[in-house]
């Protein structure tokens, strides 16, 4: 797989530029650069930090096609959570718990 070509298409989707994800993976705007520019390959911790940034895990990093058996719908949930922010996460995860209950009783 092509590292490089996957963080664009996640980039892409979210509109980051390589300065945002930069920011968002706390590491140095120029490691990303270097990437890009000089075709340098991610250290394992870098990857790491660019997936928790792009809210994704490294299986999932690396099953773009299939990302892991998930239905379409899955898919664009997927998408959409990996766009928002720490805060409003936490608001949906207590949502969805709130929903869940209510739906057992």
């Amino acid at each position: 797989m092509d590292v490089r070509a996957r963080m664009q298409q996640l980039m892409d989707e979210r509109e980051w530029t390589i300065y945002r994800l930069a920011k968002e993976a706390d590491i140095p705007w120029s490691t990303i650069r270097n990437m890009f520019k000089r075709g340098t390959e991610p250290s394992l911790a870098t990857l790491e930090s660019i997936c928790r940034a792009f809210g994704v895990t490294l299986a999932q990093f690396f099953d773009a096609e299939n990302e892991m058996g998930l239905s379409g719908e899955q898919r664009r949930l997927l998408r959409q959570w990996s766009r928002l922010q720490d805060r409003d996460r936490r608001t949906v995860q207590e949502l969805m718990e709130s929903l869940s209950e209510k739906n057992r009783k």
